[in-house]
Protein backbone atom coordinates (compact mmCIF):
# COMPACT_ATOMS: atom_id res chain seq x y z
CA UNK A 1 0.00 0.00 0.00
CA UNK A 2 1.72 3.16 -1.23
CA UNK A 3 1.48 6.57 0.40
CA UNK A 4 0.86 9.28 -2.19
CA UNK A 5 1.02 13.04 -1.65
CA UNK A 6 -0.80 14.99 -4.33
CA UNK A 7 -1.11 18.72 -4.88
CA UNK A 8 -3.87 20.47 -6.82
CA UNK A 9 -3.36 24.06 -7.95
CA UNK A 10 -5.86 26.87 -8.16
CA UNK A 11 -7.05 26.05 -11.68
CA UNK A 12 -7.48 22.40 -10.74
CA UNK A 13 -9.99 23.38 -8.02
CA UNK A 14 -11.21 26.56 -9.70
CA UNK A 15 -14.88 25.60 -10.05
CA UNK A 16 -17.41 23.25 -8.46
CA UNK A 17 -17.05 20.93 -11.45
CA UNK A 18 -13.26 20.90 -11.13
CA UNK A 19 -13.46 20.18 -7.39
CA UNK A 20 -15.71 17.20 -8.12
CA UNK A 21 -13.28 15.99 -10.80
CA UNK A 22 -10.38 16.25 -8.34
CA UNK A 23 -12.38 14.28 -5.78
CA UNK A 24 -13.03 11.56 -8.36
CA UNK A 25 -9.30 11.38 -9.20
CA UNK A 26 -8.42 11.05 -5.51
CA UNK A 27 -11.18 8.47 -5.02
CA UNK A 28 -9.72 6.29 -7.80
CA UNK A 29 -6.30 6.27 -6.14
CA UNK A 30 -7.87 5.50 -2.77
CA UNK A 31 -9.95 2.68 -4.27
CA UNK A 32 -6.77 1.15 -5.71
CA UNK A 33 -5.52 0.70 -2.14
CA UNK A 34 -3.14 3.66 -1.82
CA UNK A 35 -3.19 6.10 1.06
CA UNK A 36 -3.63 9.69 -0.11
CA UNK A 37 -2.73 13.10 1.28
CA UNK A 38 -3.91 15.88 -1.04
CA UNK A 39 -2.67 19.46 -0.72
CA UNK A 40 -4.94 22.09 -2.26
CA UNK A 41 -4.53 25.71 -3.31
CA UNK A 42 -7.20 28.40 -3.18
CA UNK A 43 -9.84 28.28 -5.91
CA UNK A 44 -8.94 30.14 -9.10
CA UNK A 45 -8.21 33.80 -8.42
CA UNK A 46 -9.37 33.73 -4.79
CA UNK A 47 -6.03 34.98 -3.42
CA UNK A 48 -6.06 38.01 -5.72
CA UNK A 49 -9.67 38.73 -4.82
CA UNK A 50 -8.89 38.57 -1.10
CA UNK A 51 -5.99 40.98 -1.58
CA UNK A 52 -8.33 43.39 -3.38
CA UNK A 53 -10.75 43.17 -0.45
CA UNK A 54 -7.94 43.98 1.96
CA UNK A 55 -6.96 47.03 -0.09
CA UNK A 56 -10.59 48.18 -0.25
CA UNK A 57 -10.95 47.97 3.53
CA UNK A 58 -7.59 49.41 4.53
CA UNK A 59 -4.99 51.66 2.97
CA UNK A 60 -2.27 49.91 4.95
CA UNK A 61 -3.43 46.45 6.05
CA UNK A 62 -1.01 44.76 8.43
CA UNK A 63 0.92 41.81 7.09
CA UNK A 64 -0.31 39.64 9.94
CA UNK A 65 -3.95 40.28 9.11
CA UNK A 66 -3.30 39.74 5.39
CA UNK A 67 -1.98 36.27 6.23
CA UNK A 68 -5.03 35.57 8.40
CA UNK A 69 -7.19 36.55 5.44
CA UNK A 70 -5.31 34.73 2.69
CA UNK A 71 -5.19 31.48 4.64
CA UNK A 72 -8.97 31.24 4.34
CA UNK A 73 -8.69 30.69 0.56
CA UNK A 74 -6.95 27.32 0.93
CA UNK A 75 -9.17 26.39 3.87
CA UNK A 76 -12.22 26.90 1.69
CA UNK A 77 -10.77 24.54 -0.93
CA UNK A 78 -9.80 21.83 1.55
CA UNK A 79 -13.28 21.68 3.07
CA UNK A 80 -15.00 21.59 -0.33
CA UNK A 81 -12.78 18.77 -1.62
CA UNK A 82 -13.43 16.79 1.57
CA UNK A 83 -17.18 17.29 1.12
CA UNK A 84 -16.98 16.12 -2.50
CA UNK A 85 -15.16 12.97 -1.34
CA UNK A 86 -17.82 12.31 1.29
CA UNK A 87 -20.41 12.36 -1.48
CA UNK A 88 -18.39 9.62 -3.20
CA UNK A 89 -18.47 7.58 0.03
CA UNK A 90 -14.74 8.13 0.55
CA UNK A 91 -13.79 8.81 4.19
CA UNK A 92 -11.87 12.09 4.28
CA UNK A 93 -10.81 14.82 6.68
CA UNK A 94 -9.63 18.34 5.92
CA UNK A 95 -6.79 19.90 7.90
CA UNK A 96 -5.47 23.44 7.86
CA UNK A 97 -1.70 23.90 7.76
CA UNK A 98 -1.50 24.31 11.56
CA UNK A 99 -3.77 21.29 12.10
CA UNK A 100 -1.47 19.26 9.85
CA UNK A 101 1.46 20.19 12.09
CA UNK A 102 3.21 22.58 9.71
CA UNK A 103 5.41 25.05 11.59
CA UNK A 104 6.86 28.14 9.97
CA UNK A 105 9.49 30.78 10.53
CA UNK A 106 10.24 34.13 8.92
CA UNK A 107 8.15 37.16 8.01
CA UNK A 108 4.43 37.19 7.31
CA UNK A 109 3.71 36.59 3.65
CA UNK A 110 7.17 35.09 3.04
CA UNK A 111 7.55 32.50 5.75
CA UNK A 112 9.34 29.19 5.35
CA UNK A 113 8.54 25.75 6.69
CA UNK A 114 10.69 25.07 9.76
CA UNK A 115 9.26 21.65 10.61
CA UNK A 116 6.32 19.30 10.22
CA UNK A 117 4.75 17.20 12.98
CA UNK A 118 2.29 15.06 11.00
CA UNK A 119 0.88 12.94 13.83
CA UNK A 120 -2.72 13.93 13.16
CA UNK A 121 -2.45 13.20 9.46
CA UNK A 122 -0.83 9.83 10.22
CA UNK A 123 -3.65 8.89 12.59
CA UNK A 124 -6.22 9.77 9.95
CA UNK A 125 -4.38 7.69 7.35
CA UNK A 126 -4.27 4.74 9.75
CA UNK A 127 -8.05 5.08 10.10
CA UNK A 128 -8.38 4.70 6.33
CA UNK A 129 -9.15 8.35 5.62
CA UNK A 130 -7.99 10.56 2.79
CA UNK A 131 -6.32 13.67 4.26
CA UNK A 132 -6.89 17.03 2.55
CA UNK A 133 -4.41 19.71 3.64
CA UNK A 134 -4.58 23.45 3.01
CA UNK A 135 -1.41 24.47 1.22
CA UNK A 136 0.51 27.74 1.47
CA UNK A 137 0.27 28.08 5.28
CA UNK A 138 1.57 27.07 8.68
CA UNK A 139 1.89 28.25 12.28
CA UNK A 140 4.77 30.37 13.59
CA UNK A 141 6.28 30.53 17.09
CA UNK A 142 3.64 33.10 18.10
CA UNK A 143 0.90 30.64 17.08
CA UNK A 144 -0.04 32.97 14.23
CA UNK A 145 -0.98 31.64 10.81
CA UNK A 146 1.60 32.67 8.22
CA UNK A 147 1.68 32.12 4.47
CA UNK A 148 4.56 30.81 2.39
CA UNK A 149 4.36 33.23 -0.53
CA UNK A 150 3.28 32.54 -4.09
CA UNK A 151 3.63 28.89 -5.03
CA UNK A 152 3.75 27.86 -1.39
CA UNK A 153 1.35 24.95 -1.91
CA UNK A 154 4.04 23.21 -3.98
CA UNK A 155 6.40 23.55 -1.03
CA UNK A 156 3.74 22.27 1.36
CA UNK A 157 3.23 19.15 -0.75
CA UNK A 158 6.91 18.25 -1.12
CA UNK A 159 7.62 18.98 2.56
CA UNK A 160 4.72 16.73 3.60
CA UNK A 161 5.95 14.01 1.25
CA UNK A 162 9.37 14.19 2.91
CA UNK A 163 7.94 14.23 6.46
CA UNK A 164 5.57 11.33 5.76
CA UNK A 165 8.21 9.38 3.77
CA UNK A 166 5.71 9.15 0.93
CA UNK A 167 6.26 6.83 -2.01
CA UNK A 168 5.23 9.48 -4.54
CA UNK A 169 4.68 13.22 -4.76
CA UNK A 170 2.44 14.34 -7.61
CA UNK A 171 1.89 17.98 -8.54
CA UNK A 172 -1.27 18.47 -10.59
CA UNK A 173 -1.75 21.66 -12.55
CA UNK A 174 -3.26 22.89 -15.82
CA UNK A 175 -0.35 21.83 -18.05
CA UNK A 176 0.76 18.34 -19.07
CA UNK A 177 4.25 18.69 -17.62
CA UNK A 178 7.52 20.57 -18.13
CA UNK A 179 8.21 21.87 -21.64
CA UNK A 180 11.35 23.08 -23.37
CA UNK A 181 9.70 26.53 -23.50
CA UNK A 182 6.36 28.11 -22.80
CA UNK A 183 4.11 26.39 -25.37
CA UNK A 184 1.99 29.53 -25.56
CA UNK A 185 4.98 31.30 -27.12
CA UNK A 186 6.54 28.31 -28.87
CA UNK A 187 3.91 25.90 -30.22
CA UNK A 188 6.62 23.39 -31.20
CA UNK A 189 7.99 23.19 -27.64
CA UNK A 190 8.44 19.59 -26.46
CA UNK A 191 7.29 18.08 -23.20
CA UNK A 192 10.16 16.52 -21.26
CA UNK A 193 9.79 13.01 -19.89
CA UNK A 194 12.34 13.69 -17.13
CA UNK A 195 14.41 16.58 -15.85
CA UNK A 196 16.95 16.87 -13.05
CA UNK A 197 16.27 18.74 -9.83
CA UNK A 198 19.04 21.22 -10.64
CA UNK A 199 17.73 22.05 -14.10
CA UNK A 200 14.12 22.31 -12.95
CA UNK A 201 15.04 24.53 -10.01
CA UNK A 202 17.02 26.81 -12.33
CA UNK A 203 14.15 27.00 -14.81
CA UNK A 204 11.78 27.85 -11.96
CA UNK A 205 14.05 30.52 -10.51
CA UNK A 206 14.42 31.98 -14.01
CA UNK A 207 10.68 32.36 -14.50
CA UNK A 208 9.14 29.01 -15.48
CA UNK A 209 5.81 28.88 -13.64
CA UNK A 210 5.30 25.11 -13.55
CA UNK A 211 6.57 24.69 -9.97
CA UNK A 212 7.94 26.76 -7.12
CA UNK A 213 11.77 26.51 -6.91
CA UNK A 214 11.78 26.07 -3.12
CA UNK A 215 9.69 22.93 -3.54
CA UNK A 216 12.17 21.49 -6.02
CA UNK A 217 15.08 22.22 -3.68
CA UNK A 218 13.25 20.38 -0.90
CA UNK A 219 12.68 17.45 -3.23
CA UNK A 220 16.40 17.24 -3.98
CA UNK A 221 17.37 17.61 -0.31
CA UNK A 222 15.10 14.79 0.86
CA UNK A 223 15.19 12.61 -2.25
CA UNK A 224 11.53 13.10 -3.14
CA UNK A 225 10.83 12.41 -6.80
CA UNK A 226 8.17 14.81 -8.11
CA UNK A 227 5.75 14.14 -10.94
CA UNK A 228 4.28 17.21 -12.65
CA UNK A 229 1.12 16.40 -14.61
CA UNK A 230 -2.26 17.81 -15.63
CA UNK A 231 -5.37 17.35 -13.53
CA UNK A 232 -7.42 17.73 -16.71
CA UNK A 233 -6.28 14.47 -18.33
CA UNK A 234 -4.37 11.25 -17.63
CA UNK A 235 -1.24 12.05 -19.64
CA UNK A 236 2.00 10.79 -18.03
CA UNK A 237 3.57 14.16 -17.12
CA UNK A 238 7.23 14.99 -16.35
CA UNK A 239 9.30 13.38 -13.58
CA UNK A 240 11.68 15.63 -11.64
CA UNK A 241 14.37 13.38 -10.22
CA UNK A 242 18.04 13.19 -9.29
CA UNK A 243 19.41 11.92 -12.58
CA UNK A 244 18.27 13.12 -15.99
CA UNK A 245 18.21 10.58 -18.83
CA UNK A 246 21.42 10.16 -20.83
CA UNK A 247 20.13 12.05 -23.87
CA UNK A 248 19.68 15.20 -21.75
CA UNK A 249 23.24 15.29 -20.39
CA UNK A 250 25.24 18.22 -21.76
CA UNK A 251 22.26 19.67 -23.62
CA UNK A 252 19.92 22.60 -23.16
CA UNK A 253 16.79 21.43 -21.37
CA UNK A 254 14.72 24.56 -21.75
CA UNK A 255 14.23 28.27 -22.16
CA UNK A 256 12.74 30.31 -19.30
CA UNK A 257 11.75 33.94 -19.04
CA UNK A 258 10.77 36.39 -16.31
CA UNK A 259 8.78 39.53 -17.12
CA UNK A 260 8.93 41.08 -13.63
CA UNK A 261 12.36 42.71 -13.88
CA UNK A 262 13.66 46.18 -13.01
CA UNK A 263 17.21 47.49 -13.26
CA UNK A 264 18.84 49.61 -10.56
CA UNK A 265 22.14 51.46 -11.03
CA UNK A 266 24.15 53.19 -8.32
CA UNK A 267 26.60 55.46 -10.14
CA UNK A 268 30.09 56.47 -9.07
CA UNK A 269 30.15 54.61 -5.77
CA UNK A 270 33.50 54.08 -3.98
CA UNK A 271 35.23 50.97 -5.33
CA UNK A 272 35.54 48.00 -3.01
CA UNK A 273 33.63 45.30 -1.21
CA UNK A 274 32.58 47.67 1.57
CA UNK A 275 30.40 49.45 -0.96
CA UNK A 276 28.78 46.17 -2.01
CA UNK A 277 28.15 45.22 1.61
CA UNK A 278 26.72 48.66 2.37
CA UNK A 279 24.40 48.44 -0.61
CA UNK A 280 23.20 44.83 -0.56
CA UNK A 281 23.17 44.37 3.22
CA UNK A 282 20.10 46.60 3.76
CA UNK A 283 18.32 44.96 0.82
CA UNK A 284 18.91 41.54 2.35
CA UNK A 285 17.62 42.71 5.72
CA UNK A 286 14.44 43.87 3.96
CA UNK A 287 13.98 40.36 2.44
CA UNK A 288 14.48 41.75 -1.09
CA UNK A 289 16.09 39.36 -3.56
CA UNK A 290 18.74 40.68 -5.94
CA UNK A 291 19.67 38.71 -9.03
CA UNK A 292 21.98 39.88 -11.82
CA UNK A 293 24.80 42.10 -10.48
CA UNK A 294 27.29 43.98 -12.65
CA UNK A 295 30.16 46.07 -11.22
CA UNK A 296 32.20 48.17 -13.63
CA UNK A 297 34.64 51.05 -13.40
CA UNK A 298 32.98 54.46 -13.57
CA UNK A 299 33.63 56.51 -16.68
CA UNK A 300 36.31 58.75 -15.19
CA UNK A 301 37.90 56.13 -12.94
CA UNK A 302 39.24 57.70 -9.77
CA UNK A 303 38.46 54.70 -7.59
CA UNK A 304 34.76 54.84 -8.41
CA UNK A 305 32.47 52.11 -9.74
CA UNK A 306 28.98 51.82 -11.18
CA UNK A 307 26.96 49.02 -9.58
CA UNK A 308 23.93 47.70 -11.48
CA UNK A 309 21.58 44.92 -10.41
CA UNK A 310 18.11 43.56 -11.03
CA UNK A 311 15.14 43.19 -8.68
CA UNK A 312 11.50 42.29 -9.17
CA UNK A 313 9.74 45.32 -10.63
CA UNK A 314 6.85 44.86 -8.20
CA UNK A 315 9.34 45.55 -5.36
CA UNK A 316 10.71 48.81 -6.77
CA UNK A 317 8.63 50.88 -4.35
CA UNK A 318 10.41 49.12 -1.46
CA UNK A 319 13.81 49.08 -3.14
CA UNK A 320 14.05 52.78 -4.00
CA UNK A 321 14.23 54.33 -0.49
CA UNK A 322 16.65 51.64 0.71
CA UNK A 323 19.02 52.11 -2.21
CA UNK A 324 18.88 55.91 -2.09
CA UNK A 325 19.72 55.92 1.63
CA UNK A 326 22.59 53.49 1.07
CA UNK A 327 23.91 55.52 -1.88
CA UNK A 328 23.86 58.69 0.20
CA UNK A 329 25.77 57.02 3.04
CA UNK A 330 28.34 55.72 0.57
CA UNK A 331 28.76 59.06 -1.16
CA UNK A 332 27.71 57.69 -4.54
CA UNK A 333 27.00 59.93 -7.49
CA UNK A 334 23.35 59.01 -8.05
CA UNK A 335 20.74 56.30 -8.41
CA UNK A 336 18.63 55.35 -11.43
CA UNK A 337 15.75 52.86 -11.35
CA UNK A 338 13.95 51.60 -14.44
CA UNK A 339 11.30 48.98 -15.09
CA UNK A 340 10.28 47.41 -18.37
CA UNK A 341 12.94 44.71 -18.49
CA UNK A 342 12.84 40.92 -18.63
CA UNK A 343 15.22 38.02 -18.23
CA UNK A 344 15.55 35.21 -20.75
CA UNK A 345 17.59 32.14 -19.81
CA UNK A 346 18.92 28.97 -21.36
CA UNK A 347 19.21 26.11 -18.85
CA UNK A 348 21.00 22.78 -19.21
CA UNK A 349 23.37 20.43 -17.43
CA UNK A 350 27.03 20.51 -18.38
CA UNK A 351 27.20 23.84 -20.19
CA UNK A 352 30.35 24.76 -18.27
CA UNK A 353 32.20 21.86 -19.88
CA UNK A 354 31.00 22.61 -23.41
CA UNK A 355 31.99 26.11 -24.54
CA UNK A 356 30.02 28.08 -27.07
CA UNK A 357 26.55 28.15 -25.54
CA UNK A 358 26.73 31.81 -24.50
CA UNK A 359 28.10 32.80 -27.90
CA UNK A 360 25.27 30.97 -29.66
CA UNK A 361 22.74 32.70 -27.40
CA UNK A 362 24.20 36.16 -28.09
CA UNK A 363 24.32 35.46 -31.84
CA UNK A 364 20.64 34.47 -31.90
CA UNK A 365 19.62 37.58 -29.98
CA UNK A 366 21.80 39.83 -32.11
CA UNK A 367 20.27 38.42 -35.30
CA UNK A 368 16.87 39.50 -33.95
CA UNK A 369 18.17 42.98 -33.09
CA UNK A 370 17.60 42.39 -29.36
CA UNK A 371 19.80 44.45 -27.06
CA UNK A 372 21.37 42.63 -24.10
CA UNK A 373 21.67 44.88 -21.06
CA UNK A 374 23.21 42.50 -18.50
CA UNK A 375 24.39 38.88 -18.36
CA UNK A 376 24.84 36.30 -15.62
CA UNK A 377 26.05 32.71 -15.94
CA UNK A 378 26.53 29.53 -13.93
CA UNK A 379 27.45 25.95 -14.79
CA UNK A 380 23.85 25.25 -15.91
CA UNK A 381 22.44 28.57 -17.13
CA UNK A 382 23.07 31.75 -19.08
CA UNK A 383 20.69 34.63 -18.42
CA UNK A 384 20.36 37.88 -20.37
CA UNK A 385 18.47 40.98 -19.29
CA UNK A 386 16.63 42.41 -22.29
CA UNK A 387 13.81 44.89 -23.00
CA UNK A 388 10.49 43.33 -21.99
CA UNK A 389 8.88 43.88 -25.39
CA UNK A 390 11.46 41.55 -26.97
CA UNK A 391 10.76 38.48 -24.81
CA UNK A 392 8.43 36.60 -27.14
CA UNK A 393 10.80 36.88 -30.08
CA UNK A 394 13.82 36.06 -27.92
CA UNK A 395 12.28 32.83 -26.61
CA UNK A 396 11.30 31.68 -30.10
CA UNK A 397 14.71 32.53 -31.58
CA UNK A 398 16.59 30.73 -28.79
CA UNK A 399 14.36 27.66 -28.99
CA UNK A 400 15.19 27.36 -32.70
CA UNK A 401 18.88 28.22 -32.24
CA UNK A 402 19.37 25.32 -29.84
CA UNK A 403 17.19 22.89 -31.79
CA UNK A 404 14.95 22.17 -28.82
CA UNK A 405 12.00 21.16 -30.99
CA UNK A 406 14.19 18.24 -32.17
CA UNK A 407 15.74 17.21 -28.87
CA UNK A 408 18.41 19.86 -28.32
CA UNK A 409 22.15 19.97 -28.92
Amino acid sequence: MALVVQKYGGTSVGTVERIKAVAQRIARVHAAGDRVVAVVSAMGHTTDELLKLASAVSGRPSLREIDQLLATGEEQSMALVAMALHDLDVPAISLSGPQAGIRTTGPYGKSRISGIHPSRALRALEDGKVVIVAGFQGLNRLDDVTTLGRGGSDTTAVALAAALKADRCEIYTDVDGVYTADPRLVPEARQLERISYAEMAELAWRGAKVMHPRAIELGKLYGVDILVASSFNDNPGTLITEVAPVENVNTISGIAYDLDVAKVTVARAPAGTETLAGLFGPLGEAEISVDVIVVESAGNGGGRTDVSFTVAEKELHSVEPIVRRAAERLGAGGVTLAGGFAKVSIVGTGMLNRPGYAARMFKALAAAGIEVQMVTTSEIQVTCVIPRENVDEAVRRLHRAFGLEQGGV
